[in-house]
């Protein structure tokens, strides 16, 4: 059995998703096993390959008591937490990055400035694994559920450095709604009171204003099927990168050489005025530098982006009795 750590968000399982698919090709024939938040269930299903979710809530205990896994693999960061809240499971063998503290010398040394969906590729090269970084892609839900051929525009991020200004999220969505799209604003339910504000400044109705009432698959669902997606870096950045739908996502302090969509996609426009100087400001200076001109001249882009995929899913295959367990 593989035993696979990446306790963490939508953004981090979606750009561990090539190293997955690695791990999966390496050991057909093992049980692949994903710790990782029960939340997060309807998005494993959706990379397809997991055989079962372990259920953990970032770091901490992990509640095992079956045999030694085969093989614990550790995509969540570089220990010394992570490495030992896989070794408490008692793995055979331990593939991480180096970590004198944690006990671990084997792997290779952790990069802080790496692209994410590089830093896994290369930890599993290190061990002979080897990974397509370009195996981004997820199942497209079959559509029905929710909207389809939307434009959307999601205002929030975790982090109140990352969310561009309302006021600016509100100008686009009145120019492109003016153009004939169909916006939405999504947005988790602790965002709801910015989405509204973004929909009253656009002067959308209240119906476009989905934040807080799509769960996770949803959403998945809703970005699958939708004519473009503009926001911060978050989530649903990452949800249009595995889809392949236009998008236009606003960067800072982070720069998208870090967590931005490939390059040589002209479909995904990732818009960075940096570097900037550290800074606590809200928005980031990286970020308060975008106009609202530079976020639409993106969007025409992104819109005639060349050569885009018909089916961005083509390569993720279908869910392997994936199942939510406390084990």
């Amino acid at each position: 059995m593989i035993l696979v750590l990446r306790a963490l968000g939508v953004g981090d399982l979606v750009t561990g998703v090539p190293a997955l698919r690695a791990l999966r090709s390496a050991y057909p024939d093992r049980e692949l096993a994903l710790v990782a938040p029960r939340w997060l269930t309807p998005l494993v299903e959706l990379v397809g390959g997991i055989d079962r979710l372990v259920e953990a809530d970032g770091l901490g205990h992990l509640e095992w008591t079956g045999p030694p896994p085969e093989l614990a693999v550790n995509l969540h960061g570089r220990g010394p937490r992570s490495h030992r809240m896989l070794a408490a499971a008692r793995p055979r063998r331990l593939l991480a990055f180096a970590n004198a503290e944690a006990g671990h010398l084997d792997g290779p040394d952790w990069r802080a400035e790496e692209h994410e969906i590089d830093r896994w590729c290369r930890l599993l090269a290190w061990y002979g694994i080897p990974a397509d970084r370009t195996d981004l892609a997820l199942r497209r839900p079959e559509p029905g559920r929710v909207p389809a051929g939307v434009s959307i525009v999601h205002p929030g991020a975790k982090a109140a450095q990352r969310r561009w200004p309302p006021a600016r999220f509100a100008a686009v969505a009145r120019e492109l709604a003016g153009r004939g799209h169909r916006v939405v604003v999504t947005g988790a339910p602790g965002e709801r009171g910015i989405a509204e504000e973004v929909a009253r400044r656009a002067e959308l109705p209240a119906a476009a204003v989905l934040a807080g009432k799509t769960d996770l698959g949803e959403l998945a669902e809703l970005v699958a099927h939708a004519r473009l997606v503009i926001s911060g870096d978050t989530g649903i950045g990452h949800l249009a990168t595995a889809y392949a739908v236009p998008s236009v996502l606003l960067f800072g302090p982070v720069a998208p050489t870090r967590w931005g969509p490939p390059p040589d996609r002209p479909w995904h426009q990732a818009l960075w005025v940096g570097p900037q100087r550290p800074a606590d400001a809200v928005p980031h200076p990286a970020l308060a530098a975008l106009d609202v001109p530079t976020v639409l001249a993106a969007v025409d882009r992104s819109l005639s982006g060349t050569e885009r995929p018909l089916d961005a899913s083509a390569k993720a295959g279908a869910p392997v009795n994936t199942r939510a367990t406390r084990r």
